[in-house]
């Protein structure tokens, strides 16, 4: 098991390491953008009345009078690329086993090690949950940076910060946990990494069309996004236990059927 674990470290910590850096200077360069954009915000709602929507399905709240500093911290942790850059890391991260190696046509390589298929697959799981860890931590470490050149009182509590972290890793646990079984059941890297695009690009637009469009609020609960709301955190000053329990089981149901497909199935490479 040491051998399978120094083998996933030595070829997966530089596009960890590269993904890290690239999550904390997004979030360094959103937060000392964010003054500026708090600044024009009520004059660009004022101008066009239909930007406060917009706002308010980006940030997943239903905005009533102004807008508040505070509140719009929450901007710079659901920006689409913040999101974009975490599931891209851990889609690829994710779909190394058994899709990748099957891909390659190193998957007997692989399994001709004497460990389990089990073993790889728990392996590969802790990378996945460390390299996630190490990712939001960087950016935990940018948005610190940045914020130090706002005024004390327009920042959240470092409490209230720590739970909006741990949301959203439950959030990358819930994702994680389907793209390791999409993996499981596929043969090639690309088509998983394709099939994930089209969950994860579903998710959004169920999750944007709820906002909008009131045919589509029933359809809301199958977005993972539903259950990622850093805004009422902030509001409430309390973690979200339902929409964790909901994450949570979503990624642990879908990384259980992963391993055992993983572990069951017949793998044929020629």
């Amino acid at each position: 098991m040491r051998g399978v674990l120094i083998k996933i470290l030595r070829e997966t910590w530089l596009g960890t390491v590269l993904f890290s850096v690239a999550l904390l200077l997004v979030e360094l360069l959103l937060t000392l953008i964010l003054p500026q954009i708090l600044d024009q915000m009520d004059e660009m709602m004022a101008r066009m009345p239909f930007m406060k929507d917009f706002v308010a399905a980006l940030l997943g709240i239903d905005i009533e009078g102004e807008i508040t500093a505070q509140l719009m911290q929450v901007f710079v942790w659901v920006h689409p690329t913040v999101l974009a850059l975490l599931w891209a890391n851990e889609t690829m991260f994710c779909t190394r086993f058994p899709a990748g190696e099957i891909d390659r046509g190193t998957i007997d390589v692989l399994l001709g090690l004497p460990v389990s298929r089990r073993v790889i697959y728990f392996c590969e799981t802790i990378g996945w949950v460390a390299g996630g860890a190490l990712m939001i931590g960087a950016g935990a470490i940018g948005y610190a940076i940045g914020s130090q050149a706002m005024p004390l009182e327009g920042r959240p509590e470092w409490a209230l910060v720590r739970l909006i972290m741990f949301n959203m890793f439950c959030l990358y646990i819930a994702v994680g946990g389907v793209v390791f079984l999409v993996s499981s059941l596929s043969e090639r890297r690309g088509r998983a990494v394709f099939t994930v695009f089209g969950i994860v690009l579903a998710s959004f637009l169920v999750n944007f069309l709820a906002q909008f469009w009131s045919p589509a609020e029933p359809f809301a609960f199958l977005s993972v996004i539903e259950y990622y709301r850093p805004a009422n955190i902030l509001k409430t000053g309390s973690l979200p236990v339902g929409d964790i329990a909901v994450l949570l089981a979503i990624g642990g149901i879908a990384w259980i059927a992963g391993c055992e497909i993983t572990a069951r199935r017949n793998i044929c490479t020629t």
